[in-house]
């Protein structure tokens, strides 16, 4: 077996970094304007190639033939990446956010009242089973799906949907319910 002197795979790794960051700016003015195009920011395109960067860049580099084209489908799937998380994040917010404070009600005591209502909602999710909770957590917050939790957790879809249904329940309840008066003080 021949071995390389350190020195030979130094050069290598420099050779290999220059390549890459050569094809990188080359194609970074593509990368954006797919992205872009994807995720309908210029600004938000942006930043995610140059976390694209970041992440080739803090690793060992991989071997592919076409790197540009590599680069590329790197540059799409961030993008669609991104929009996932988007995706789910809004579900999560139109799933909590209370119905808009009336015109006349001012911003500060309607901010008041989104945080007694999330503390309500927080309290209702604690005092769920275990699994329910998980459940919940694993479908509202990391977006996934019933058929994906059922398989990860060894359940069945109805069960899965079950317990989402309890969960969901428990959050609007927390939400009907007037909250808890303190002794001696008038309404």
């Amino acid at each position: 077996m021949i071995t390389r002197p350190p020195e030979s795979r130094d050069d290598e790794h420099r050779g290999a970094r220059a390549h890459f960051l050569q094809v990188f700016l080359s194609q970074r003015s593509q990368m954006e304007a797919l992205v872009s195009r994807r995720v309908g920011c210029r600004a938000t395109a942006a930043d995610l190639v140059q976390d694209l960067f970041l992440r080739f860049w803090r690793r060992p580099l991989v071997q592919v033939e076409e790197l540009s084209t590599y680069l590329l489908r790197c540059a799409g799937n961030i993008a669609i990446d991104h929009l996932r998380s988007e995706g789910t994040r809004v579900r999560v917010n139109e799933g909590w956010r209370p119905d808009a404070p009336d015109s006349h009600g001012s911003e500060p005591q309607a901010a008041l009242e989104a945080g007694n209502d999330l503390r309500h909602v927080e309290a209702a999710l604690r005092a769920l089973p275990e699994r329910t909770r998980q459940i919940f957590l694993l479908n509202r917050i990391h977006g996934r799906k019933y058929a994906e939790i059922a398989k990860a957790m060894g359940l069945s879809q109805s069960a899965v949907e079950k317990h989402m249904m309890r969960a969901l329940e428990a959050c609007k309840a927390s939400l009907r319910e007037p909250p808890p008066r303190t002794p001696g003080k008038a309404p």
